[in-house]
């Protein structure tokens, strides 16, 4: 696929190095053209530097890997707001919470997908990889340890197949809660999981074994 990511921090460069791995394209952006081209340069050939609104252009899926403050302006300077991610699948990755608490940021019943929809008209938001730190996506997998479930939720089918595939592609498996009408969950689970760390609590302590209906 032909990727593009917005950001050049942590999350950026290790879904980056996944994804080059298993033989994707990036064109990479972010708020400094010297980070973008440090970044790509350390993925190697099949990366390259370029201007936000180039990395979103004719591209199958779009990372938006920057925080959820500087969302709007990294979308502004894509251009966002004139249609440029028309028909994309954006994957939003972001946590709009209170940092060590977890404290959802967003208005009553907003989520931060929704938010970023409305500043990308026409693209296929998909809420994704927001649940876990960056170096899950770097680490090898024990053997037989099971995959992480990455948890999504979006609206358009083929973006969610599209995103599906990227998640497989970085060691994890992909689960559809359902439409973006969801996100909010997502990101409220988040910060559920955000406040047990800080708060010293392991958050897998918290969460019921409950088998799937598949079991």
């Amino acid at each position: 696929m032909r990727i593009g990511i917005l950001g050049t921090g942590m999350l950026a460069a290790a879904l980056g190095e996944g994804w080059v791995r298993a033989g994707h394209e990036l064109a990479v952006a972010g708020r400094s053209r010297a980070k973008a081209q440090e970044l790509a340069d350390r993925l190697g050939c099949r990366a390259r530097a370029v201007t936000p609104r180039q990395a979103v252009v004719d591209r199958d899926a779009v990372l938006l890997a920057v925080s959820w403050q500087g969302a709007e302006d990294m979308l502004r300077s894509a251009g966002a707001a004139d249609g440029s991610l028309e028909g994309t699948a954006l994957i939003d990755p972001t946590n709009a919470v209170e940092h060590g608490v977890g404290v959802v940021l967003t208005g009553p019943g907003e989520a931060m997908a929704q938010r970023i929809a409305s500043l990308s008209p026409g693209a296929h938001v998909v809420k994704a990889f927001h649940m876990f730190p960056s170096d899950q996506w770097t680490r090898s997998r024990a053997s037989g340890e099971h995959p992480v479930t990455v948890a999504m939720c979006g609206d358009n089918p083929d973006a969610l197949h599209v995103v599906g595939e990227l998640v497989r592609d970085v060691g994890a498996a992909p689960a559809v809660l359902g439409s973006l009408d969801r996100a909010r969950q997502l990101e409220e689970v988040a910060g559920f999981v955000i406040g047990l760390a800080f708060a010293g609590t392991d958050p897998n302590s918290a969460i019921p074994r409950v088998p799937s209906a598949a079991a």
